[in-house]
This record gives structure tokens, C-alpha cells and sequence, in this order.
């Protein structure tokens, strides 16, 4: 019980920051309304693979700009606090969670963005829709524990996209993939594999980061 009170306390913490720190979120909305712009004015008509191509691509790097700021911004007397007053588990679920949801609501704004400028060729909502979930996910828990780790060096920013690396192209590949079914140009036969390999990963990088999360941050 103690915590599912810190998590959400936690939670309630960074959504209360974002808020004050409107910068930040500003900053992102900015990044998915200009780039859905310029896939405005680029294409006269987009096919549905390349829009399907394109609109995981900005999803993927507005992942990096969301998330990749989770620890950074916490300075190390902050971080000190934290280590005296919360587990670290609680710590670490609270991040997914919160990057996790604000990532699905960047990529649900991205696809209204996306079919009002270039259309919309998803032919199966509910199996795209469970893509979106997935995929922020997946980005989210990957990017929020390699920010973590790369929050202990000093060039931050450029660790966390090579450790980030390895494990996102399997999730952008399966996601793209995945979505390219729905778009039907693609038999769906696969369908449910793609779903399980992309629960497996996310269940994984889960795993991984409640067991690692605690030795890091003991470190």
C-alpha cells in the first residue's frame, strides 16, 4: 500500500511540475503540430506505407524530446531527497507510468493531426489504437531507464540515444509492421504475433528496469 501512495504522490508531483514548467510541455506540442504541418505542405498525397513510415518516426523522436528529460531535470540534491524519502521502485513506476501516459496522448493528438492534414488510411482503429498503447509503452519504459542511467554521466544526451538504441528498433519495426496491417496492405495474419512480441518487450523492459532501477539508484 505504502507504494501505490508513494507512486501516485510521485505521479501527482511530476504532472504538478509540468504544469508549472509550461515550457516543456509547449515545447513538445510545438514539435508534433510543426512537423504534421510540413507533412502538410510536403506531400500532395502520401501513400498509406509512408504515411504509416513518417507518422512513427515523429513519434519516436517526440518519445526522445518527452521522455529524455525525466531525470535529467532532477538535479542531484533533488535525487538525494528522493533517495531519503521514497523507494526506489516507487520512483521508477511513477516515471513510466507518467511518460507512458503523456506520450499516448502526444501520439493520439499526432494521429488527429495526421488525418486531418494527410488523411486517414487506418481501416482497423481498435488494433491501431492498441499500437499506439504499446508503442508509447515501449518507448516510454525504454527511454525513461536509459535517461536514468544516462542522468549519472555527463554528456546525458548522447548516452541515452546510444543505450536507447538497441532496444528501439525491434519495438519502431514490430509498431510499424503491426500498423502497416491495419492499413490493409498487409495480410493479418501476423496481427497477433506483432501483439505478443510487443507485450513480451514491454513486460521485459519492465522486468529490467524494476530490478536495475534500485542498484543505480543506490549508486
Amino acid at each position: 500500500m505504502n507504494l501505490i501512495k508513494e507512486t501516485y504522490s510521485l505521479i501527482k508531483k511530476d504532472f504538478t511540475l509540468e504544469l508549472r514548467l509550461k515550457y516543456a510541455i509547449s515545447g513538445i506540442l510545438l514539435y508534433v503540430l510543426s512537423t504534421v504541418f510540413i507533412v502538410f505542405s510536403s506531400f500532395v498525397r502520401i501513400e498509406p506505407l509512408s504515411w504509416n513510415a513518417v507518422f512513427w518516426i515523429v513519434i519516436l523522436f517526440a518519445a526522445v524530446n518527452a521522455v529524455g528529460k525525466s531525470f535529467v531535470l532532477e538535479d542531484m540534491d533533488r535525487q538525494l531527497y528522493y533517495y531519503t524519502i521514497a523507494n526506489p521502485i516507487a520512483i521508477i513506476l511513477s516515471k513510466m507510468l507518467y511518460n507512458v501516459s503523456l506520450l499516448f496522448l502526444l501520439s493520439l493528438l499526432c494521429w488527429l493531426g495526421f488525418s486531418f492534414v494527410a488523411g486517414n488510411p487506418v481501416e482497423d482503429t481498435f488494433i491501431f489504437f492498441l499500437a499506439l498503447l504499446l508503442g508509447s509503452a515501449g518507448f516510454s519504459i525504454a527511454f525513461t531507464f536509459t535517461a536514468a542511467i544516462a542522468s549519472k554521466a555527463q554528456n546525458s544526451a548522447t548516452l541515452m540515444a546510444i543505450l536507447s538504441f538497441p532496444v528501439i528498433i525491434p519495438i519502431l519495426m514490430t509498431l510499424i509492421k503491426l500498423s502497416a496491417g491495419t492499413l490493409g496492405e498487409f495480410d493479418n495474419e501476423g496481427i497477433n504475433q506483432d501483439i505478443l512480441i510487443l507485450l513480451a518487450i514491454d513486460a521485459l523492459l519492465v522486468g529490467l528496469s524494476l530490478i536495475l532501477f534500485p542498484f543505480l539508484w543506490r549508486d
